[in-house]
């Protein structure tokens, strides 16, 4: 059976778990039936039926006729291409029709698990006009090493605070942050403070609030300072 990290990854491809479980099972073993999966996975026939339904209808499985009915898996690479091009159609198209977008809030919002901490980073990266200062640990900084390499070869400044981490273009203050803890900051405007430790308890604050962002300014502009000395 595959590993829970490819089941996570199947689900995020629109499979439920158990639809990824089975999925995963055909992509091991080929050709089989509906017997046969359950037999392997040791789900029950009424709920492998479902789901091998499902999944044809998704384009992860072909239908083989004959004396009784046997499944064969789309290969991966194509499954995966198929549902990334599909969601691009689609996103074009929520793009072209949802109402547009309107100025975004600049209240205080929480970030929850880190998924979703990471993916706002890279947004904020993706937005940064002028300048970005971070302080994290070097295992959080080499996450978003590509995003920041862009930065600087389009003529961002980044500033970054953390340990054991070297970037050509970038300012780096050699500190030692507290684990997990993230301080983040793009173009004076907006802040994303917490901590990312890969935990979905992981939490942070967002906000374009000004007196956040220049509390958290003060903080690290003190911090570079002793560094300095």
């Amino acid at each position: 059976m595959a590993d829970s990290t490819t089941i996570d990854i199947l689900a995020d491809f629109g499979l439920t778990r158990q639809e990824a479980v089975i999925y995963s099972e055909f992509i091991s073993h080929g050709e089989m039936t509906g017997y046969e999966v359950g037999k392997e996975t040791g789900i029950s026939r009424s709920n492998v039926y479902s789901s091998i339904s499902s999944l044809v209808e998704k384009g992860a499985l072909y239908v083989v006729q004959g004396e009784s009915s046997k499944y064969t898996p789309v290969e991966i690479n194509q499954f995966t291409k198929n549902r990334i091009e599909e969601l691009t159609r689609k996103a074009l198209y929520l793009k072209k029709h949802c109402p547009k977008k309107i100025k975004a809030a600049d209240g205080y919002i929480t970030i929850q698990g880190e998924k979703n901490i990471r993916n706002k980073i890279r947004e904020m990266l993706e937005k940064t006009e002028f300048r970005l200062y971070i302080m994290a640990s070097a295992d959080i900084v080499r996450e978003f090493e590509e995003d920041l390499k862009k930065l600087i070869e389009t003529g961002k400044k980044v500033v970054i605070l953390t340990d054991d981490f070297k970037l050509k273009g970038a300012k780096i203050y050699e500190t030692k942050p507290e684990n997990g803890q993230l301080r983040f900051i793009t173009d004076s405007a907006y802040v994303l403070t917490g901590e990312l430790t890969g935990s979905e308890h992981d939490s942070c604050l967002y906000s374009g609030q000004q007196n956040l962002v220049a509390v958290m300014k003060e903080a690290l502009k003190n911090k570079i300072i002793l560094l300095d000395k």
